[in-house]
């Protein structure tokens, strides 16, 4: 499974969701970054392959920060891997 974690503008907790394949969880993570780089706020609205029923629509123009990982044993710590930094 790979996780797409989404950091929000003044919220303490990441949105995320999961993908089975890393073609699938790549291709969410360049559409994030699509609008990101267009400039204008577009709601994206993102499914989790894990729990079908789950959906989280958010406005683009409210995300700060993207990663892509792929979940492991590791991860149960309660801790994702790799980097978190926010720009002031």
């Amino acid at each position: 499974m790979y996780i797409i974690e989404l950091t929000l503008k003044n919220t303490p907790m990441p949105l995320s969701v999961q993908r089975k394949s890393v073609e699938d969880a790549e291709a969410v993570y360049q559409e994030v970054m699509a609008a990101l780089r267009s400039g204008s706020s577009q709601l994206l609205e993102l499914t989790c392959d894990r729990q079908p029923d789950k959906k989280v629509a958010v406005l683009s123009s409210e995300i700060c920060a993207v990663q892509v990982y792929e979940k492991s044993s590791t991860a149960a710590s309660g801790k994702a891997p790799g980097f978190f930094s926010v720009a002031q």
